[in-house]
This record gives C-alpha cells, sequence and structure tokens, in this order.
C-alpha cells in the first residue's frame, strides 16, 4: 500500500489561523445545544453546526500525576497534593488516572503504591494505571505496586514507533516487536491488565505501526494508544491516524479499546482532542491545566469544558472545573493566566465601556443566561463563575456607576461619576476596589469641608 503526504492550501491556513480555529471551536453555546434554553435559539444564530446531542462521553484518563511532572517548571508534588487532586478528579468523574512511573525511582514506587491503596480504601470510581517502557524492569514496579497495595493495575506499556527515533536509537523493526511482545506478556501473565502505547504514533510509517499494533494485540493488550508526541498533528491527520486505526482494529475482531494523548507543541492539542472524540475513539488523555512536557498536553479542563458545550452528556459536576485547576496549581506550585478560559481571573472580567454597558443592561434584566451570552461564548453560571464589570482606562460612565450601586454606594452622583471616570483615563490599568472605595471616602471628605 502505498501512503502519501502533502500539506493542501486549506491546511496550510488552518495552521497559521489556529489560534481563530480555537476559539471558533470555544464558542460552542449556540441555538439548538443541549444546554441553552430554547427562548434564546432564535437570538443566536449557530455556524458551528456540530452540537453533539446526547452522545456518550469519552472516558478520560488524567496525566497530571505523570506527563504532568515531567514539565520543567513544576514542583515534584507531595504526597499530601496529590491525594488531594485524585478527590477533584472524582468530582470531575475522570475514568482513569496514570498515577505515576514507579520504575523511576522509590518515592515515584512509594507515591503510587500510597495513591492505589487510597483509591481502593476509599471505593473511589477511578482506574489507575502506570507507565512502564516496553522492559521487564519497568513492569516489574507495577506488580509490586499492585501487590502492596492490593488493587488491579492496568500497564500503560510504551515504545517508540518513528523512524526517526528508530534512526537515532540504532533499532531495526525485529528488536521493537520482539521487545513489545515480550513485555506485553510478561504484563498479562502476572495479572496486569495492559494498553500498548506506541511514541510518535502521528509521525511513525503506518506500515510499522501495523505490525506494531497487531503485534500488541496478539500478546494480549486490551486496549491502544495513539500518541502525538511531539504535538505534530493537525486536525485532518488526527482524522486519518483515527480512521487507520480503527480499520485496523476492525480487522482484528477483537475488542479492543482506543485512546489518543495529544502534545501542544503547535497549539493544536485541544482541537485536535476534539476531533478525535468527533471521530470516536474510546478515550482520550489530558493534564490538569494542559501542564506537560515542553508546551504540555491537552487540557483535561478545557477539554471538558468543549465536549460539555458542544452537546456530548456529561455527567460530573461542571463546577468542579475551577477547584480542580487550582488544586493543580498548588500541587505544581504554578499560577494560572489570567486569561486561561474558564478559570482565569480575566475568563468572564471586562472593564471595556462597550463590552461592559452590554453586559450591565442583561444583568438588569435579571437573567443569568442573557448575561452569559452578550459577551461571552462560555456561561460563566455553569461554572460558578460571574461576569464581571471593572473600571479602568478604557471604561465608560456605565462602568462606575455599575461598580458604585454594586458596592453599596450612590450611582446617581453625577460629579462622583465623572471624578472616578476622570481619574481612570489616567491610569495605565484598571482600579481595584479598595483604591475606588479611598476615592470614594475622599470625595465625601471633600465634599463635606466644602
Amino acid at each position: 500500500m502505498t501512503y502519501n503526504y502533502y500539506l493542501s492550501s486549506e491546511v496550510l491556513l488552518f495552521i497559521l489561523n489556529h489560534e481563530l480555529y480555537i476559539a471558533y471551536c470555544f464558542v460552542t453555546l449556540m441555538a439548538g445545544s443541549n444546554q441553552l434554553p430554547e427562548k434564546y435559539h432564535e437570538m443566536i444564530f449557530n455556524w458551528n453546526d456540530s452540537l453533539k446531542k446526547d452522545l456518550p462521553f469519552p472516558e478520560l484518563n488524567d496525566e497530571s500525576l505523570r506527563d504532568g511532572v515531567q514539565s520543567p517548571s513544576v514542583y515534584e508534588p507531595p504526597l499530601e497534593l496529590k491525594l488531594k487532586f485524585i478527590d477533584r478528579m472524582i468530582d470531575l468523574k475522570i475514568d482513569a488516572a496514570d498515577i505515576g512511573f514507579p520504575g523511576a525511582h522509590d518515592k515515584m514506587f512509594n507515591d503510587c503504591v500510597a495513591i492505589s491503596k487510597y483509591i481502593r480504601e476509599n471505593d473511589l470510581p477511578l482506574s489507575p494505571n502506570c507507565a512502564a517502557r516496553s522492559s521487564i524492569n519497568d513492569i516489574k514496579p507495577i506488580i509490586d505496586v499492585a501487590a502492596k497495595a492490593e488493587v488491579k493495575l492496568e500497564a500503560a506499556i510504551f515504545i517508540g514507533s518513528s523512524q526517526i527515533r528508530r534512526f537515532i536509537e540504532n533499532w531495526d523493526q525485529k528488536y521493537l516487536l520482539d521487545l513489545a511482545e515480550k513485555a506485553i506478556a510478561y504484563a498479562i501473565d502476572n495479572d496486569l491488565s495492559c494498553f500498548f502505547v506506541t511514541e510518535d504514533t502521528t509521525r511513525a510509517n503506518p506500515d510499522f505501526l501495523e505490525k506494531l499494533y497487531l503485534t500488541a494485540i496478539e500478546a494480549g493488550a486490551s486496549r491502544v494508544c495513539i500518541s502525538d508526541t511531539v504535538g505534530h498533528s493537525t486536525p485532518v491527520g488526527v482524522r486519518k491516524i483515527v480512521d487507520f486505526m480503527k480499520n485496523l482494529i476492525k480487522d482484528t475482531k477483537e475488542e479492543i479499546k482506543l485512546d489518543w494523548h495529544g502534545h501542544d507543541d503547535r497549539g493544536l492539542a485541544l482541537v485536535n482532542a476534539l476531533v478525535a472524540a468527533e471521530c470516536g475513539v474510546d478515550r482520550i488523555h489530558g493534564t490538569a491545566l494542559g501542564i506537560g512536557e515542553r508546551c504540555g498536553n491537552t487540557p483535561m479542563d478545557l477539554l471538558i469544558v468543549n465536549l460539555f458545550l458542544e452537546g456530548y452528556k456529561y455527567e460530573g459536576d461542571t463546577q468542579a472545573i475551577i477547584p480542580y485547576c487550582n488544586q493543580a496549581a498548588k500541587m505544581f506550585g504554578v499560577k494560572i493566566p489570567h486569561s486561561y478560559p474558564v478559570v482565569g481571573q480575566d475568563a468572564f472580567r471586562t472593564a471595556t465601556g462597550v463590552h461592559a454597558n452590554a453586559v450591565i443592561k442583561a444583568k438588569k434584566r435579571n437573567d443569568e443566561w442573557l448575561t452569559d451570552l452578550i459577551y461571552s461564548g462560555v456561561p460563566a453560571h455553569i461554572f460558578g463563575r460571574d461576569q464581571t464589570i471593572e473600571v479602568g482606562p478604557v471604561s465608560g460612565q456605565s462602568n462606575v456607576v455599575y461598580w458604585l450601586e454594586r458596592h453599596g454606594y450612590d450611582g446617581t452622583d453625577t460629579l462622583l461619576v465623572d471624578h472616578i471616570c476622570s481619574l481612570a483615563k489616567n491610569r495605565r490599568r484598571i482600579f481595584t476596589n479598595e483604591e475606588i472605595r479611598l476615592i470614594v471616602n475622599n470625595y465625601r471628605k471633600s465634599k463635606e469641608q466644602k
């Protein structure tokens, strides 16, 4: 079989404009959505035409405790914070978690044992798995973790598959096929379930991929994973390789599950994961806030948000996304960017006069859906947030009046409103609440003295 690879002008334009495409994908709360009350359908025209009404939610595998800790900018989390993070996964109805690489070092091994015990002792609905190279020495520690914690573990056995990796390592195909077969057979013989992961799948030759995956399935793997290890794929590539893998699995006549694991080197991890879901993969991997090696992984939180807004049937708590992200930030010692969707400080916050004026008018109707829809593609109240109006250099009088009334002051005092607006225009950033209170108090004192 001959495989032709080319870059069409359409794909090139997509890559160049992928930030716009991500924004397009995110604005999915449109007419026809399961989440949008019917009375708003005529107010918003839906160009997306991609809503998935009541489709089953794909399974989710959280890689934060393995791929996340590989980020060079995070702290190695203490066990206590890892266990709290496991609780946040449960709130989101995450199905499985890679709890670590027990063959790496003693602390990782001990943490894997403790996390596995915690899941078992608290009867948590979370399936733990551990990563291992296609090596007996890596698989033995997973067997030991399972025995000490008295749990059933899944081994995520991975192996390099792309020609460039084989060239660097001087590996031939037979060597890799033998490694994969022996590793999986060993895991199965020692009562581990196994899913087989080819590293750099999206840059590997399909003929060799077919040999690797068939070898793994014949050896007993019950799940296989496509890995976009270096964030190479575009949505076009995702569709092609998922279709390739589904046909390969179908031909085996075995009940094999298919996973997608993506990275964000080109800024396409979230979009690619959504396409993988649309193409029918069984399980998608991600990390909290997209934290991971180099540019990170598919952000688990935004994956859930977008699948939910697209109409997939989600049974978790949407308001648990913010605590999940906050716990991850604390665990890894990082700050959540202000502009991060849904969770970031600025996600539902504006100081712009025109935008604020429209939001304020919607708020006065006491309609939270209208308030959320007028200048946002995401319903803040669904995720436990609220539209926030600030006062700054680009604000208008409506911002100031709203702020004053919301904080218990007289918004009809036009002199006070003009005074605050004048001060705001000469600033380089927005006022804090404390700063405006100080301005109001000084204004009152000045007025009394007169």
